[in-house]
């Protein structure tokens, strides 16, 4: 089976609310959002990509479900349940809506926090009760986690699959296996050039940053950080 290519995005267009340090370059034009769109529905398979969206932005709804339903695409949206409400950031309501436009929804925790930073008890919170709260929310199980920063260890991998997870999302980049526990995708960037985000939509990766990720991988999924 062909690996799929895992594209990642955060917020699109003007923020609606205060960005964390470092935040701000991963905010996509939505003229540049759409280009990425219109180069994904054009492609001879476009299910070969997977979209997911990390945060739980308010531009998910405002900006991104429009762009994809006029396209015929579907996401995964990771929503960060301590912001749900906050300006700037999904309300329930929005929620729904994603969910009933046939978006799935999973957990990024409750926190904009690295969970390897964390206790074991603050980590079973982050995804327990996040889970617990998208759950209520959309009436159906949330299986699936976006990793906060794509930082993981073996820790970490353990937590998400005891919380009941089928699948960790990463920022590793490169292709994926549909059917695997960790599955890594690449996070686009509004100050990459046309040329860089051409170079991830076609899964090109120079064979030794490969290497790097093959190893940076495998030695995070049997190390336990902190």
């Amino acid at each position: 089976m062909t690996r799929a290519i895992g594209l990642n995005f955060h917020g699109i267009g003007a923020p609606k609310r205060a960005l964390e340090p470092g935040e701000a370059p991963y905010w996509l034009s939505p003229d540049q959002f759409g280009r990425v769109l219109d180069q994904v529905a054009a492609a001879p398979d476009p299910s070969v990509f997977v979209l997911t969206f990390d945060d739980g932005n308010l531009s998910d709804h405002d900006i991104a479900l429009p762009a994809l339903a006029a396209r015929g695409l579907q996401a995964r949206f990771f929503v960060l349940t301590g912001r749900i409400g906050q300006p700037g950031s999904l309300d329930s309501h929005r929620i729904q809506a994603l969910q009933q436009a046939g978006m799935k929804i999973g957990s990024h925790g409750i926190d904009h926090v690295m969970w390897p930073t964390l206790d074991d008890d603050t980590l079973a919170q982050e995804l327990r009760s996040s889970r617990a709260r998208l759950e209520d929310i959309c009436g159906c199980p949330v299986t699936e986690a976006g990793i906060p920063f794509g930082r993981y260890d073996a820790r970490v991998l353990r937590a998400v699959r005891a919380a009941g997870y089928t699948a960790a999302w990463s920022s590793d980049g490169g292709r994926l296996h549909r059917d695997v526990f960790l599955r890594p995708r690449t996070s686009l960037r509004g100050d990459m050039s046309d040329a860089m985000i051409g170079s991830v939509l076609a899964g090109q990766m120079a064979p030794l940053r490969h290497l790097r990720r093959a190893f940076g991988m495998a030695r995070r999924r049997w190390t336990v950080t902190g």
